[in-house]
């Protein structure tokens, strides 16, 4: 519970071992006593205190640890709400932390960015998010453009000062500076859409190929059915798995071959789609089999695309290899595995890690931006430095150029939530599941 009467609600129906007025009691302090509904005992608990204003959302705050289970959980949370408390909104407790100047609104989203994370490296990223990183760079570039806005705002409310030659060069050099800074922050959206969305892989090839054993061994658990009847797979199935810290997100499709069963022709026109919209196409091929029509079909879909092609079933007697005139364009991602054997997946692993250049994604020497709203603003300062400096090279009034310049500032002050509206807030935290 967070709030200015939460101590007093909470004295309805705890009763701690030993009793102390509530003034008595410090700050991060656990008590241990039993939630009671009048006399009857409901739990034995430890309840945790926190005081305004050092607490989560810097108001009072208590929690309740109990013994769980979800007939206890609902009978404490009644008589919470019985005695004067109120459900939170989704995201209300980080809301609320933001709303009191504990934390700015993008540290408040990368909490919701930790809790949904999906490797160690998209963890970490938010971590460093909430630590505060992101925000001191924002900060620092603002306190760059507000240093020389100082002098701007002179030449506008004292034009009797011949300042302006000089504001002029001022105001160039920072704009530089600030663009070249911001431009690196929307750069790192690159890496950061990696951590945050993963590598969407289409794992295609024709029926009995191997696609479904491959996704097993990839899992080391039997996800997807594996018979030796061709067709089996005729939805997609989508896993997430891990290289080198970035989720990889797997998506097994129906084989493709020319189809007389309707749902395994609405299956491959999926897969079809899929790929079309992959960031990366595993192409699977038989390499016990000559190549048939239905293999050249698929080598047509990975024209253009980021692609690595498997000869699969390399433990048996392979009649293809990477030398075929077919395979031109990508005899450097070409691999001999064995689904079936685990043969060849760290190669595999290897090649997605330097087509993607994984290995560069450091999250200790830099700032990652990894949420597409902060990177649209930041494209949209970018775009405001630019009109700014094209405004100075053509010598347009300084009254206008500060307009440019006052965009710049009011697009930095939406990411932290300075100056962001109050939908933009209820969106935030719309995301957030309750009690965060």
């Amino acid at each position: 519970m967070s709030g200015e009467k939460c101590f007093e609600v909470l004295e309805k129906i705890f009763k701690p071992k030993k009793i102390e007025k509530i003034e008595n009691i410090k700050g991060y302090t656990i008590k241990y006593g039993h939630i009671v509904d009048k006399e009857q005992v409901i739990d034995e608990v430890l309840v945790s205190y926190f005081k305004s204003p050092k607490s989560y959302t810097t108001e009072n705050m208590c929690e309740i640890n109990t013994h769980g289970g979800n007939v206890i959980l609902k009978n404490i949370l009644e008589l919470c709400l019985k005695n004067g408390a109120d459900i939170a909104e989704p995201g209300e407790f980080t809301k609320r932390a933001f709303l009191n100047g504990r934390i700015d609104l993008l540290q408040a989203e990368s909490v919701i960015d930790i809790i949904n994370s999906k490797s160690e490296k998209e963890a970490k990223a938010g971590i460093n998010q909430l630590e505060g990183f992101l925000s001191k760079k924002i900060k620092d570039i603002k306190q760059e453009i507000l240093d020389v806005m100082v002098n701007v705002d002179v030449s506008i409310d004292y034009p009797e000062y011949d300042v302006e030659e000089v504001n002029n060069n001022e105001i160039l050099s920072m704009l530089d500076s600030v663009h070249n800074k911001l431009r690196n922050l929307e750069k790192s959206f690159d890496n950061g859409k990696l951590l945050k969305e993963g590598i969407k892989t289409a794992i295609i090839g024709k029926p009995n190929a191997g696609k479904s054993s491959l996704l097993n061994a990839i899992l080391k658990e039997d996800r997807a059915i594996v018979t030796e009847y061709e067709g089996t797979t005729r939805d997609t199935i989508e896993e997430f798995v891990n290289i080198e810290g970035v989720p990889l997100k797997l998506i097994d499709t129906a084989g493709i071959r020319d189809a007389k069963d309707e749902v395994e022709k609405i299956g491959i026109v999926k897969s079809k789609e899929i790929a079309k919209d992959a960031d990366l196409i595993i192409a699977i091929f038989d390499s016990s089999k000559q190549l048939t029509e239905e293999d050249n079909q698929i080598l047509d879909i990975i024209k253009e695309k980021k692609a690595i092609i498997l000869l699969n079933k390399c433990d048996l007697n392979s009649v293809i290899d990477e030398n075929l005139k077919e395979f031109d364009g990508v005899k450097n991602n070409i691999i001999k595995i064995s689904a079936l054997e685990g043969i060849g997946l760290e190669k595999l692993y290897n090649s997605i890690s330097n087509m993607f250049s994984l290995n560069e994604i450091n999250l200790d020497n830099g700032v990652i931006v990894t949420n597409i709203r902060h990177k649209n603003l930041i494209s949209k300062a970018i775009k405001n430095a630019e009109k700014a400096k094209e405004a100075v090279n053509n010598s347009i009034p300084i009254d206008i150029i500060a307009i440019f310049i006052k965009d710049i500032l009011e697009d930095l002050g939406n990411i932290t939530g300075e100056v962001v509206t109050e939908d933009i807030i209820n969106e935030i935290f719309s995301k957030f599941c309750l009690g965060k």
